[in-house]
């Protein structure tokens, strides 16, 4: 089964699982063991980071802005991890087929394989953001509610969507190499448009309005409903956050599968 031939990406996409699933685990190792070489702390900077960048950011906007948000510690790290997911996930993709250039040329390999094992490993690290959250929901003694149950699909509808991107991105790089640094102002810019440190009750009602149409509005929204506010996901939370990440992988896949035959002229 040749999967540079543009046929069902979802039936081509599914094939990695059998035949590429080791080679995928090697390149998710790589990843850990690049990214934490000679570190004393190695993976324990998962945790720590989310944890010092909570006190940092907490500290500044409760003394200094002084933003009234209930458990504002809690409230702020569930939007950092959220966000930091996506933001990691997303710009470590953007390059890895530019980056892979040369084993593509001599080496037959599905090359959704490079974007998916970063999204991935970002994956991986933000299972463990989560021990952070717990240690932090435990110091301030907020217990999440039997809602927490809805954060397996919480999970999938935000990997999904956050994979879609990242395909997306890494095939359009390869043809406009600005896409890199266009896409870290974009992100920039996403931090600020999302509510990770700032209540949206605070936006004028057409910000409140036009923030609707944030993606990652809806999926910090959900993890601090279920998480912090042990609130139930209503029919349409669920139906708003599978469906941008159907609409994000649908499109991602269709360009990347589409384009990626011509990926070995240009790289």
């Amino acid at each position: 089964m040749k999967t540079d031939q543009y046929t069902n990406p979802l039936i081509e996409f599914s094939y990695i699982f059998g035949k590429y699933r080791f080679l995928l685990g090697q390149l998710v190792g790589k990843e850990f063991k690049n990214k934490y070489r000679r570190s004393y702390l190695g993976i324990m900077w998962s945790l720590l980071n989310p944890l010092l960048m909570m006190v940092i950011v907490s500290s500044v906007f409760s003394f200094i802005f002084r933003f009234d948000i209930e458990n504002f510690q809690v409230y702020l790290i569930l939007g950092q991890i959220t966000f930091n997911f996506f933001s990691e996930a997303t710009q470590v993709s953007v390059s890895t087929i530019v980056g892979s250039g040369q084993l593509i040329k001599k080496v037959y390999l599905p090359k959704y394989i490079f974007p998916l094992s970063k999204v991935i490993f970002s994956f991986i690290n933000l299972g463990f953001s989560f021990i952070a959250v717990i240690i932090v929901m435990i110091y301030y003694r907020i217990q999440p509610g039997i809602y927490i149950l809805f954060l397996p699909a919480w999970l999938f509808y935000y990997f999904i969507f956050t994979l879609g991107v990242s395909l997306f991105l890494s095939a359009l790089m390869v043809f406009l190499r600005d896409t890199q640094h266009l896409y870290s102002l974009v992100i920039v810019a996403f931090g600020y448009l999302t509510p990770i440190f700032y209540p949206v009750s605070s936006l004028t009602p057409w910000m409140q309005n036009a923030m609707k149409l944030n993606p990652l509005y809806h999926y910090i929204t959900f993890i601090r409903n279920i998480m912090l506010y042990g609130q139930c996901p209503s029919l349409m939370d669920h139906l708003i956050c599978l469906a941008w990440a159907l609409a994000a992988v649908a499109a991602g896949m269709h360009y990347f599968f589409k384009k990626q035959s011509k990926f070995i002229l240009y790289i």
